[in-house]
């Protein structure tokens, strides 16, 4: 059994993400936030237009488009 914290760090990032992709205009702004912070932090491989995405996030979380928070949860929901 490993002393690891990211696996349940992970799963709640992943059901997030999920929740976004579903339903990205039901998100809180600390929902958008935290996707956001993950991508310009910890996702590797984000693209450029993701990390532009993720910034725009954090300026302005409730003025983000569907399409943008859907891409954002693509993002976490993709890398591997």
């Amino acid at each position: 059994m490993s002393n690891d914290p990211v696996p349940h760090e992970s799963s709640s990032l992943h059901h997030l993400a999920e929740k976004a992709h579903r339903q990205p205009k039901l998100l809180t702004k600390s929902e958008v936030e935290e996707l956001a912070h993950f991508v310009l932090k910890g996702a590797e491989g984000a693209t450029e237009e993701q990390k532009e995405i993720a910034k725009r996030a954090l300026r302005n979380p409730e003025g983000i488009e569907s399409a943008d928070i859907t891409a954002l949860a693509t993002q976490i929901l993709t890398r591997k």
